[in-house]
């Protein structure tokens, strides 16, 4: 893919990690290189080790944390990079080749891996402020006993990808090794090889946690786990970003309108902009569904050719499901990308909802004015993650060190390399894409390696950063056997792109979760 084409991608790869980044990233000069992207002296590994407990369920588990860093070294075993990762177990397990364990982070480019840390699957979480609460969103903050941690269904090791948090590049290692696609996952694959080799954990039932960017690492790093005979019972998506052309709004793509076209209802029903207003989001979103991917595909595959008589019509429909006016749709050639349905679907003088998490506005600062608002969502809860996160780590874990955590590397969101060659592909490996990063063709050739490998797929109805429309597409268009497709499961949740951060979704998302890992565990030792 040509790096103009990777660029007008860009405000959608750097999702979840960074909430707040992407919209900063579009409308400032690119960051100039920072130290965490230079090599250093190569460190020791180190460990800090802590003991808690926490209850879930009304059942207490105790836990042993443990906090360190790892080495992972080149073909001449020379050190490139040293991997932070914050493990919890659970204490008193006889048999550790009996236990789930789970490998999570988050994505980017660029981001570390607090937020699905103490921000909805750890042992501790976040109290996250609720849209419309700006108290929330203000120091001191609170981590408080997480009853809704998968913990009790799954080991859990959160690793911070090489320039985060802080794993960073040592001795013979440079960028270009970390900062891509094909390096990106082929990194993973060495320290989660590692890990296994430490821990002795090789035989424990294995499945990978991704949000956002980080369901994009997933589906090629079980791809690249398989063929190193790394066997994973499951992977979990949170929000997925797997076919980017279907989330790229431009001239002649019409598959991010049809894509959106679901989110849009779902937003405008919860801020009550229809009329008549059905009575559940499940409700609009369903017939939001079926138009877009009937009449609507229809319409747009036509482009000039349409009639004007059926452009009205559609543009009606269109109307009732999003509340912007006919007339808005018809100016708009039935096209509204997300920027302007963001900041037009509340009104025009109204505030504009998030990107990340569309309950969440902001005001614009200056109406009409291009850029003048940071996203919402991002704004809400950035603050929150950053100022916790320093103190859990150095307070409860116990782990201090002289360099600084970082959150979120512009360095690397920066020298990505946004070239991807698909497994796919009549032509050969030696072809890249050339229509857009579509990594579901690897996560299929995964399935069909390891076909006892189970998929959920989990997004929320307000995420219109990686919407759960593009989930459906590009899954139904991953080739796969009956008896592999059988193996992928859907959950949907009231709540943004960070599905934790509604504590009303949580009992849902940690019984589903829980119940995959159960069944994909059992499954594997019955067969």
């Amino acid at each position: 893919m040509q790096r103009s084409c990777a660029f007008r991608l860009a405000a959608i790869c750097l999702v979840a990690a960074a909430p707040l980044f992407a919209a900063a990233q579009s409308a400032k000069p690119a960051p100039k290189p920072d130290a965490a992207a230079k090599p250093s002296a190569i460190p020791k590994p180190r460990t800090v080790v802590t003991h808690a407990s926490v209850t879930i369920d009304g059942q207490t588990i105790p836990y042993t944390a443990t906090t360190g860093t790892l080495l992972i070294y080149n073909k001449k075993h020379e050190a490139i990079a040293s991997v932070f990762y914050i493990a919890y177990t659970k204490d008193g397990v006889k048999d550790s080749s009996t236990r789930p364990i789970t490998f999570a982070w988050n994505g980017g480019p660029g981001g570390a891996s607090a937020l699905v840390d103490i921000g909805g699957f750890g042992p501790r979480r976040l109290e996250w402020p609720q849209p419309g609460s700006s108290r929330g969103e203000l120091p001191p903050y609170h981590i408080v006993n997480n009853q809704y941690s998968i913990l009790n269904a799954t080991d859990l090791v959160f690793i911070d990808a090489v320039g985060t948090g802080y794993s960073r590049i040592v001795g013979k290692g440079t960028p270009k090794m970390f900062y891509g696609f094909n390096e990106d996952a082929a990194t993973f694959t060495k320290i989660i090889k590692q890990y296994l080799d430490h821990y002795n954990r090789w035989n424990s039932p294995k499945f990978l946690l991704g949000e956002s960017y980080g369901t994009t690492r997933n589906a090629l790093l079980a791809n690249d786990l398989v063929r190193d005979g790394v066997y994973l019972n499951g992977v979990i998506e949170c929000s997925s970003a797997l076919n980017f052309e279907a989330l790229a709004f431009g001239p002649g793509n019409d598959l991010a309108y049809v894509s959106y076209l679901p989110s849009y209802a779902a937003t405008a029903w919860y801020h009550h902009k229809l009329n008549p207003e059905p009575a559940t989001v499940e409700d609009v979103v369903k017939k939001a569904e079926q138009f877009a991917e009937g009449h609507y595909l229809e319409a747009l595959y036509q482009g000039s050719a349409l009639p004007d008589a059926q452009k009205q019509q559609v543009a009606q429909q269109l109307s009732q499901l999003t509340g912007i006016p006919a007339g808005y749709w018809i100016k708009a050639n039935l096209r509204i990308p997300l920027s302007v349905f963001m900041a037009r679907d509340l009104g025009t003088s109204g505030p504009q909802a998030g990107r990340y998490d569309s309950r969440f506005t902001l005001p614009e600062l200056q109406p009409l004015f291009p850029a003048a608002t940071d996203d919402a969502s991002g704004s809400a809860i950035m603050g929150v993650v950053t100022a916790a996160f320093h103190q859990y780590l150095t307070q409860t874990l116990n782990y201090h060190s002289d360099r600084p955590y970082h959150q979120l590397s512009g360095t690397i969101f920066h020298d990505w390399d946004w070239k991807y060659h698909t497994p796919v592909n009549d032509l050969g490996d030696s072809v890249g894409n050339t229509t857009g990063v579509d990594v579901a063709p690897a996560l299929s050739q995964a399935m069909n390696n390891d076909p006892g490998m189970h998929v959920m797929f989990n997004n929320g109805y307000y995420d219109m950063a990686t919407p759960f429309f593009e989930t459906l597409y590009a899954v139904h268009h991953m080739p796969l056997a009956a008896a592999e497709r059988a193996n992928i499961h859907f959950y949907y949740y009231p709540v943004g792109h960070m599905l934790y951060v509604n504590l009303k979704a949580m009992p849902a998302l940690q019984k589903n979760i829980d119940s995959f890992i159960a069944s994909a565990t059992s499954l594997s030792s019955t067969n």
